[in-house]
């Protein structure tokens, strides 16, 4: 049985690229809602940047996985 290195190779990079486009809107849904709750309860804008911050990077951690498993 053949494999197709060039079909192989499409796949991993479309699943990058579908991780990288769910990150990055997930990252926009994240800054929204901060922003969002910072202008409801001001007195807790460190505390919503901290969360937010955290949350971000958890969902940018998804790509760094996606990448590693497509290569």
């Amino acid at each position: 049985m053949q494999h197709n290195r060039k079909g192989n190779n499409m796949t991993g990079s479309l699943h990058i690229g579908l991780a990288a486009l769910g990150s990055a809107i997930g990252v926009g849904i994240i800054g929204m809602k901060a922003a969002e709750a910072t202008g409801r309860n001001p007195g807790a804008a460190g505390a919503i940047r901290n969360q937010a911050i955290i949350f971000a990077a958890l969902a940018e951690g998804v790509v760094f996985f996606a990448i590693f498993l497509a290569r």
